[in-house]
């Protein structure tokens, strides 16, 4: 008697913008699933955040496969719903009710999640996967005979539980998982006890292959910095730059390089001119992962000043290629960087000490070596892509 075959994992992915620059992590993941034989098939709300010629090789792949929930036309969005209105009026009611929960944009979640929903039924998927709090995919799951699941990041997740209907949406999931132990704990905070054995902590990861170690420079000159992330408030750039304006009086030879876009760039750029930094900073827009690893190969330091984080993979990015890092102690930061071990961490809100933890990675390049080092090593033992997918290639397979 032979055993049955096991059959293989199959789901839908939804993502908000997808390939977007800011969620490179998000591709990361859906492709090694897949390498690991799980069958996904991704929905995405928006449609890619650039034009094709700006994308790399797997985005412009990713694009082509990728299901885009806004690019149906209105004829068929209400064909779509009046079919589901009629054949599930009940589930169709009760879709309503949860997304009027939601608030004034709740019809418009409502709208997208019937038609993905419908999606979902033609190609025979069953079960949706969503990265951060998505009310859409909570309104498919009150929808269609669906189990959904959520991989929940923070922190803006987090800050208001109640209005983002953090239990509820728990609650409504088969699982959950959590990219850090700080995300799993505000979890836990905001759901009974009864939903806690439903939280999964899954780290994410980078491929170390991917991320080499860059040439290490022992007396750079300028001394290189690079910052990582979208340009708005919660990443507290503008520290950054006050740090800057204490370095360069000093009389350091530093250049800070900002790479990614976002809302308060022209404040920014105006910042920099007003200290007088104008000559030691550039912005270099929203790059690739191929322009990004070639402004980390000529990085001596990168630096965050957020004021809340959940657990960037910009560090890790960093760290596989030996950069020393200088992040503020807050949300899962220290569960990446060991202060003094793998990295140095400050204060939030300080760009004095900010200047200063800067200040001693470019006057000792046995420290900058020395951290570089050990933080490659922290990101094969903890937060190598491969082994994390895996665990949660595992997760899917046990809860599914």
């Amino acid at each position: 008697m032979t055993d049955s075959p096991v059959r293989p994992v199959r789901m839908a992915y939804l993502l908000s913008q997808y390939p977007a620059v800011n969620h490179v992590f998000m591709l990361r993941e859906v492709r090694s699933l897949r390498n690991l034989g799980l069958e996904i098939r991704v929905a995405s709300i928006r449609q890619p955040d650039r034009d094709a010629t700006a994308m790399t090789v797997a985005e412009r792949e990713e694009a082509q496969t990728t299901y885009y929930v806004k690019g149906s036309d209105l004829f068929r969005v209400a064909a779509t719903h009046i079919r589901t209105l009629i054949s599930r009026p009940v589930s169709y009611c009760r879709g309503v009710l949860c997304a009027l929960k939601t608030g004034p944009g709740g019809l418009f979640y409502f709208a997208e999640a019937v038609v993905l929903g419908q999606w979902m039924r033609t190609n025979r998927l069953t079960h949706l996967h969503t990265h951060f709090v998505s009310s859409v995919g909570w309104i498919v799951a009150r929808t269609f005979p669906i189990t959904l699941s959520v991989t929940f990041h923070g922190p803006a997740e987090f800050e208001d539980p109640a209005g983002n209907r953090l239990a509820e949406k728990v609650r409504a999931s088969l699982f959950t998982c959590a990219i850090s132990r700080y995300g799993a704990g505000q979890l836990m905070y905001a759901c009974p006890f009864a939903d806690w054995p439903k939280i999964e902590v899954t780290f994410l990861g980078v491929d170390p292959d991917e991320f080499p170690p860059r040439p290490f420079r022992l007396d750079p000159l300028p001394f290189q910095i690079v910052t990582v992330g979208r340009l708005a408030p919660v990443k507290g750039q503008h520290l950054l730059l006050a740090a800057m304006e204490i370095l360069v009086k000093e009389g350091r030879q530093v250049r800070l390089r900002l790479a990614g876009d976002g809302p308060d760039r022209p404040d920014l750029e105006q910042d920099a001119r007003a200290r007088g930094l104008s000559g030691h900073v550039s912005f270099e827009g929203n790059v690739n992962q191929d322009r990004l690893r070639e402004i980390y190969r000529e990085s001596d330091a990168l630096v965050l000043a957020s004021f809340a984080e959940g657990l960037p993979v910009v560090l890790m990015e960093a760290m596989a290629m030996e950069i020393p890092c200088v992040s503020p102690w807050v949300n899962g930061i220290p569960e990446i960087i060991a202060h003094e071990t793998d990295g140095l961490l400050v204060p939030p809100g300080d760009a004095s000490e900010l200047a200063c933890a800067i200040g001693r990675l470019m006057s000792d390049p046995a420290l900058r070596r020395s951290l570089g080092e050990r933080a490659r090593r922290k990101v094969l033992e903890k937060f190598n892509l491969r082994r994390n997918t895996e665990h949660l290639a595992e997760v899917f397979r046990r809860r599914l």
